[in-house]
Formats: C-alpha cells, sequence, structure tokens
C-alpha cells in the first residue's frame, strides 16, 4: 500500500473544474427562478387585464340599450327621451361583481383577493371608471368620439421569489372601451 499525502491531493490538478461546475449549474437555476417568477407575474396580469377588459366591455353593452339610435346621424351616445328633451343615461355596471364571479374573487378588508388554496395570489383594488359620452347631435358628426368606458384598477401580485424579501409587485391596469355604430 501506499500512503497519499494530503498535500500531493491538494495539488493534484484532477477535479479542478468541479467547483466551477457547480457554481455555473447554481447560477443557471436561479436564473431560471427569476425567469419563471417573472413570467408567472406577466401572466397573472394579463389574465387580470383581459378579465377587466372583458367587465368593461360588458358595461359598454349595458350602456348600449340607453343609446340613442342615432345612427342615421353617424352618431351615438347614452341619451334617452324625457318630456320634449333628451338626457344623458349611463350605465357604470358593476364591474367588481363580473371580476369576482369570472376571476373567483373573495371581497376582504376593501379588496377583490384571488386565493390559490390557502395563498392569496394577487388583490385588486382602487377601481376607478370613467363614461366619456358622446355630445348629442354634434356639429360635426365623427366616429372617433364613441362612448368611451377608460378603467383603471390597481393589481397587487406577491412576489413569491426570496421569501418575504421582495415587496409586491403593484401596477394600474388601465383598459378603455368604446362603442361606435358600425352601419
Amino acid at each position: 500500500m501506499t500512503t497519499v499525502k494530503v498535500g500531493d491531493i491538494l495539488k493534484s490538478k484532477k477535479g479542478s473544474s468541479f467547483p466551477l461546475t457547480v457554481a455555473t449549474a447554481l447560477a443557471l437555476l436561479l436564473l431560471l427562478c427569476v425567469i419563471s417568477e417573472g413570467l408567472r407575474l406577466m401572466i397573472v396580469a394579463q389574465g387580470v387585464r383581459d378579465a377587466v377588459q372583458s367587465a368593461v366591455i360588458s358595461t359598454v353593452n349595458d350602456s348600449y340599450d340607453d343609446v340613442y339610435h342615432g345612427v342615421r346621424e353617424g352618431y351615438s351616445g347614452a341619451y334617452q327621451p324625457f318630456a320634449d328633451d333628451f338626457e344623458e343615461s349611463l350605465d357604470y355596471g358593476d364591474i367588481y361583481s363580473r371580476l369576482d364571479q369570472v376571476l373567483g374573487l373573495r371581497q376582504e378588508k376593501g379588496y377583490h383577493v384571488k386565493y390559490a388554496g390557502s395563498t392569496a395570489e394577487f388583490r385588486l383594488s382602487a377601481l376607478s371608471v370613467s363614461l366619456d359620452n358622446m355630445p348629442f347631435a354634434p356639429a360635426i358628426p365623427d366616429n372617433s368620439n364613441g362612448l368611451l368606458v377608460d378603467t383603471t384598477i390597481r393589481l397587487e401580485v406577491p412576489v413569491s421569489f426570496g421569501g418575504n424579501f421582495l415587496p409586491p409587485m403593484t401596477i394600474n391596469l388601465k383598459v378603455m372601451a368604446k362603442y361606435m355604430p358600425l352601419f
């Protein structure tokens, strides 16, 4: 038997790339985790934006039944006949209840929260809806100025990378929808 000295083992070049290989693998794994978390945040934001857009379009459609059928004049706005004149008739709808139904949200402490099991996946708040009605009988009928719904909502998504060290992603989603007559 030969005795191997510790100094000879340390001076040997065998396996010298092993630490570099481990460090590279760990760096790639960390990069993959960051990319997957970023993709998750983008997918959640896109899904919520699509649901808000659907709710806003439903609101526009709800206001459609009050639209004065001035299609022959080339414009349309939300007006109803009242005595000898017309008055504005806007329907803001209930966007939160539509979102609760579509996304499966629960209302808690002023937020509308989506749960995945017992963990909050995201929460919505600060809904702002603005209906911009087209003027009644404009001098220049311009279809670019239709019945416009402008909506903003705050989305907060907890970031699940790095434990509780990172703050949640908070963005304001803005969605617009417009009613314009086709004929």
